[in-house]
């Protein structure tokens, strides 16, 4: 297919990977949490309402009435609009792809928390029905030192708004965030804020320090030391066993996590999830590291792979590769191949 002739963000969620693109805002308007670099070199504007609804009008003839059932609206923080605007750009959306069940888009929680009850219900009933929110951590000193600009209560308080006014959220955390000097806070805390927030997806990612971060330059000074990967098991596992009483779907639904089997129906599947978090931290040091590698170099899908013939000598060989060419080295390879793929 041809180069779209209507304006396109640089990143959209794993989950809407086949979602209709509609771009309402550029950049990000805080720009300055230590772990991203999405948006590191673009300024924060917001598209003209006339500007994105013809994008609209060029996207419904580009796609010559495809039959979209989401829609996502980029970039950053599109409840930065005004509401009327907002509500504006849904309607028109929804004329032009009447095929639509769901609109999405990224929730920061500090500008959500300036919406009233009744805007967000209007927003909603409007078509805007799923969130995406990353609140990355549910610790304030996590928070802080990541310069997230947002506290645990604003992200429990913009939950509760989305969810009361009938929208879907998906609160994304970061494994390994704290490091490892926080990580049992980290993990805690965030149990603590997701229990009582009840998202309808908690989406799992793990740490990956991005080269060109201002979380890099704090790593280089020796300010926050990285996490094996059994270490960020071990984490995940801390912040699994926390969530109490909750519905959430449980996901690691993104390359970057090691145990992408690992998700389910919190009220069903909590104690199988655990198992599968167990099965990992159990077993014997040279196979965990074997299955890292492996994992990493995508010889393996998952830990079944490892009485997989084929697959297990394919990753022995690899294994015997890097242990040759960067002896002792295995946690900063596999945290080098994470970083390539957040």
């Amino acid at each position: 297919m041809s180069q779209a002739p209507f304006e396109l963000g640089p990143i959209r969620p794993v989950a809407e990977a086949r979602s209709l693109l509609i771009r309402t805002t550029r950049g990000c308007p805080w720009n300055r949490c230590d772990f991203c670099v999405n948006y590191q070199d673009m300024s924060f504007s917001i598209r003209r309402v006339e500007e994105i609804k013809l994008d609209v009008e060029r996207a419904a003839a580009y796609y010559a009435d495809h039959p979209f059932t989401s829609c996502f609206l980029q970039d950053g923080d599109s409840f930065l609009m005004k509401t009327r605007d907002l509500l504006e750009v849904l309607q028109c959306i929804r004329q032009h792809f009447p095929h639509l069940e769901r609109i999405t888009s990224y929730g920061r929680a500090a500008t959500m928390i300036h919406r009233s009850p009744e805007e967000m219900k209007e927003l909603a009933q409007a078509g805007l029905n799923r969130l995406y929110c990353g609140m990355e951590s549910g610790c304030d000193t996590v928070l802080e030192r990541i310069h997230k600009g947002t506290t645990a209560a604003d992200i429990i308080r913009a939950g509760h708004l989305a969810k009361d006014a009938g929208m879907e959220i998906s609160e994304f955390l970061i494994m390994g965030l704290g490091g490892q000097e926080f990580s049992q806070r980290h993990a805690r805390d965030t149990a603590q804020a997701l229990n009582q927030i009840d998202p309808d997806y908690i989406r799992v990612r793990t740490i990956g320090v991005k080269v060109g971060s201002r979380l890099e330059a704090t790593m280089r000074q020796g300010e926050y030391q990285l996490q094996s990967e059994e270490a960020l098991i071990a984490e995940q596992r801390l912040l699994l066993d926390g969530l109490e009483g909750i519905t959430s779907y449980y996901s690691n639904d993104h390359a970057v996590n090691l145990l992408m089997e690992v998700e389910g129906r919190l009220m069903t599947d909590k104690p199988h999830l655990l198992a599968m978090l167990d099965r990992y931290l159990e077993l014997p040091d040279e196979e965990r590291a074997l299955f890292d590698l492996g994992r990493r170099l995508n010889c393996f899908r998952s830990l079944d792979d490892l009485q997989n013939p084929g697959r297990r000598s394919a990753a022995q060989s690899r294994r015997q590769e890097v242990d040759e060419h960067y002896p002792g080295q295995g946690d900063e390879i596999c945290h080098y191949l994470r970083e390539q793929v957040v």
